[in-house]
């Protein structure tokens, strides 16, 4: 997957106007390599991000005319590292790359997917519950998948679960997380709470007060019959 990118003279309190263009500012780093500054049409990168994710390798191709050039021209396999958002509206502000080797394995998160309906969930009421969204991996930058596909419609029964080890890993894939840690779980739906019937203040002070009044009479009765 290819993105052209262009190094970039533009910093500091001149982003906002490199960003006004539609050029959104990045830095591409990584071990043994040179760090690039770069400027990336916002548009496209969009487009390719829509598609890469964060575990794709993308091509950024640096045009040899790009102003402060430094190094060769041509492909640079990166990948996403960090995207900084405007917290108001919610734009991208800012990109990370980290350059790699296409020859050397390296640690990266995998998003997982979630696919189909689980039947424990529709004939018994069941709630789905997802423990985790993504899983470490180890590979060659070419191995890595852009996710994981777990598929729930096996989930027939209340309180079974889908594990790591019920994942499909591609060859050359190394899973970092333990096979027995839990993906998804189809739990029992909550036990409905019988609401007791609110007392009624009034009539218990009204029975309380009959009681005392039945109790005084008794008294007063015994005392009229010893006193004879």
């Amino acid at each position: 997957m290819d993105l052209a990118v262009k190094t970039r003279e533009k910093f500091g309190k001149n982003l906002k106007a490199l960003r006004r263009e539609g050029l959104i500012p990045a830095e591409l780093y990584g071990r043994g390599f040179e760090n690039a500054h770069l400027a990336i049409d916002g548009k496209e990168f969009k487009k390719v991000f829509e598609e890469s994710g964060e575990s794709t390798i993308i091509n950024l191709l640096i045009d040899k005319d790009s102003p402060r050039f430094a190094g060769e021209a041509g492909s640079r396999p990166a990948l996403v590292h960090d995207i900084q958002k405007d917290f108001l509206t919610d734009e991208i502000i800012h990109i990370d790359f980290h350059q790699v080797r296409m020859d050397e394995k390296i640690k990266a998160h995998v998003p997982l997917e979630f696919k189909g309906e689980a039947p424990a969930v529709k004939e018994f009421g069941g709630v789905l519950n997802k423990t985790i969204s993504e899983i470490e991996v180890e590979a060659l930058p070419g191995n890595l998948p852009r996710h994981f596909e777990v598929d729930i419609s096996g989930l027939k029964e209340l309180d079974q679960s889908f594990y790591v080890s019920d994942l499909k890993v591609p060859k050359g894939v190394e899973i970092l997380v333990e096979p027995k840690t839990v993906i998804a779980t189809v739990t029992p739906p909550a036990e409905e709470k019988v609401e007791e019937a609110p007392v009624d203040v009034t009539v218990v002070k009204v029975e309380a007060e009959e009681k005392v009044a039945e109790r005084a009479k008794e008294k007063t009765a015994t005392e009229s019959k010893e006193n004879k």
